[in-house]
């Protein structure tokens, strides 16, 4: 791991226990154990050092997805990518916690709104593709309206969101199992 991932893993942890607004070079350099000036090597700004641990936190969730195995249920497939964007054990609800606090600055930071539309682009390409592969394997077959790829792909991308915001906010209210079943129960309602 790069000094500069070390850093985004600091200013996650500082993110996901203490908030966005609790961010510095200042702050980062403290708990990391180094200088100011060693932090200011790796990003000349604040913003600079926003971005990459936003990517960093992005980047770290699509290499667990692209671990996953690929079976012959796209159904199974699906589930199993979507399930890595919920909060379900302690990682992924610190890397939702970092998520949803950069996606809502994304909305006044166009640097973080790009990332943001780029990540988001990136996830409904894949939900979509699977969602193709289960139409083909006539899944969702009778549905009325019938399975869109892309629109159901969209659909299901808001409800993941909006789990994942509401678990965030309130994880007493959307305990993981909870959180599964729902997301069961929506792709059960898309694809049989």
């Amino acid at each position: 791991m790069s000094r500069a991932d070390e850093l985004a893993e600091v200013l996650t942890r500082i993110v996901a226990t203490r908030g966005l607004e609790q961010v510095s070079v200042r702050e980062v350099a403290g708990a990391a154990g180094v200088s100011i000036g060693a932090v200011q090597h790796h990003f000349a700004t604040k913003d600079e050092m926003l971005a990459f641990a936003f990517r960093h936190v992005v980047e770290r969730t699509r290499t667990r997805i692209s671990g996953l195995p690929v079976g012959r249920s796209p159904r199974r497939n699906l589930s199993r990518v979507l399930r890595q964007l919920l909060p379900l054990d302690e990682e992924r609800r610190t890397e939702c916690r970092v998520y949803v606090a950069f996606a809502a600055r994304a909305a006044l930071d166009p640097a973080l709104a790009a990332i943001q539309r780029e990540t988001q682009a990136q996830l409904l390409d894949g939900i979509t593709a699977t969602l193709r592969e289960a139409k083909a394997a006539g899944l969702g077959a009778g549905r009325v309206p019938p399975l869109d790829p892309h629109a159901d792909a969209k659909l299901l991308l808001a409800v993941v969101d909006g789990l994942t915001f509401d678990a965030v906010g309130e994880p007493d209210r959307l305990p993981p199992r909870q959180l599964t079943a729902l997301l069961d129960r929506a792709l059960k309602r898309l694809l049989g």
